[in-house]
């Protein structure tokens, strides 16, 4: 397991939030897990490092989205609603949307 300066988890491969699951340029989100409380660089980063699943969370609930560049935190739905951040200019992926249901509900 690794953690960013940013206190992102997950098996990842950069501090910018890329894990060896998901490692294009545009992969730089982080997500809170709603059981833990812990950013994770993707859902199957702590479904292999912890001993529970990932529990989506609140899609409202704010500070549950991070950029892994800058560190800033979303909503789920703010997130979903962004092809970049807003403070560092840093793209998203837009294929994250395929793992909603993983992440938000």
């Amino acid at each position: 397991m690794t953690v960013t300066s940013k206190g992102i988890f997950g098996k990842l491969v950069d501090d910018e939030c890329r894990c060896e699951h998901y490692n294009s340029s545009l992969d730089i989100i982080a997500n809170r897990c709603g059981f833990c409380g812990k950013l994770y660089a993707c859902y199957k980063c702590h479904n292999e490092l912890e001993n529970h699943e990932f529990v989506p969370i609140n899609a409202d609930e704010k500070n549950t989205v991070m950029c892994g560049v800058c560190g800033k935190m979303f909503s789920y739905n703010e997130y979903s609603q962004l092809s970049e951040c807003p403070e560092c200019k840093s793209g998203f992926n837009p294929r994250c949307s395929l793992h909603k249901g993983c992440y938000a509900q």
